[in-house]
């Protein structure tokens, strides 16, 4: 019962509009002059998990490693992870800012219409929207690739490995399998969005519980470990490349850090489906660029002490055929048990952070 002047307190996510009560993100999109068209059923930590997950620490380090291992080793690694993360940091607060103001799904391509002014807008718009789409078609085909080539290893390790009669797939076999993989993709995109949200929720929590499982395993298990010297101080020049500048050599190592932090615009993206999204929206880009980069520097420093050897583990004469990771993974397991049923256990956790990336 209210008496007097009291008021009950009102949700969170809304505000009092009348005698009717307003999510505070659909409050903002009609004072924008912008109708509600989508439903209002994700939660904060939904939309975060959307952003978390696309990064992925789990996916995208995995995928390049080799990349920063050649180019700088452990010190392009360990210290480039930081430096990328900073500067994503410093974008990922400006995209927050905007998009507590224009909390709409469109994301970037209309916030640059509103930006560009009625003259350039339309250009504006056109040409970020197309730059947006591009970059989705190519992390969802280099992912998804990834993904196949990953099958792949996991096939020749438990087979025996490259110099142990192993099977090695063809590339129109990894080209089937990425084939494959876009199509279920294709599939799981289509499902509601109550179910993509339990989804994602599912790739966050599988994302830290893989991280953190993996970060104390795989040192702990190698028989091997390298110094907290060469881990902190060891920088690669050793690229096969004929790269000797260890400044390009920093640079080109970046590369590993900055393909792995991206895609918290999603949560952007999904902000006319969050509650109160002018505030959940924000709060979604910068948890998940700062969880990423804290989680994923804790990885990053877990496989390097693994690493010995390494020209060895970047050979394609090894048992993983050149897949650095997967080598480090194989030869801890291999080194301590004399089997491989924990390496192939530690890729099948990786597996699934794959199909929730895009």
């Amino acid at each position: 019962m209210v008496l007097g002047s009291e008021k009950m307190a009102l949700p969170s996510h809304t505000v009092e509009n009348g005698s009717v009560l307003v999510d505070s993100g659909q409050s903002h999109l009609t004072e924008l002059g912008y109708k509600q068209e989508l439903k209002r059923d994700l939660s904060m930590f939904s939309n975060f998990a959307f952003s978390f997950s696309i990064i992925s620490v789990l996916t995208g380090i995995t995928t390049l490693y080799n990349t920063g291992l050649s180019f700088g080793g452990p010190v392009a690694l360990v210290y480039g992870w930081f430096i990328a993360g900073g500067f994503t940091m410093f974008v990922g607060l400006s995209i927050a800012e905007i998009c507590s103001s224009y909390p709409t799904s469109g994301g970037l391509y209309y916030w640059s219409a509103k930006f560009a002014g009625p003259n350039w807008a339309p250009l504006a718009s056109w040409l970020t929207g197309w730059f947006n789409i591009v970059g989705q078609w190519a992390v969802t085909t280099s992912v998804d690739f990834s993904l196949a080539q990953l099958i792949q290893v996991i096939i020749l390790l438990s087979t025996g490995g490259k110099n142990g009669g192993g099977y090695k797939a063809s590339k129109y076999v990894v080209i089937a399998f990425h084939g494959a993989i876009l199509l279920i993709h294709a599939m799981i995109n289509s499902l509601p969005i109550s179910v993509l949200s339990f989804f994602g929720q599912l790739a966050a929590a599988w994302n830290l519980v893989g991280v953190v499982l993996l970060t104390i395993l795989i040192p702990s298990v190698a028989t091997e470990r390298a110094s907290a010297k060469f881990v902190f101080t060891h920088f690669n020049t050793d690229n096969g490349e004929g790269i000797n500048s260890k400044v390009y050599n920093f640079v080109l190592g970046l590369l590993m850090s900055q393909y792995t932090l991206t895609g918290y615009d999603a949560s952007a993206h999904m902000t006319e489906e969050t509650k109160s999204a002018d505030k959940n929206g924000p709060k979604g880009i910068i948890s998940s660029i700062g969880i990423s980069i804290f989680f994923g520097w804790g990885y990053l420093l877990g496989i390097t002490f693994a690493v010995t050897n390494i020209p060895f583990l970047l050979s394609e004469d090894n048992d993983a055929g050149g897949y650095a990771i997967a080598e480090i993974f194989y030869l801890a397991f291999k080194s301590r048990y004399a089997m491989v049923l924990g390496e192939l256990f530690a890729w099948e956790w990786l597996q699934l952070p794959y199909f929730f990336v895009v």
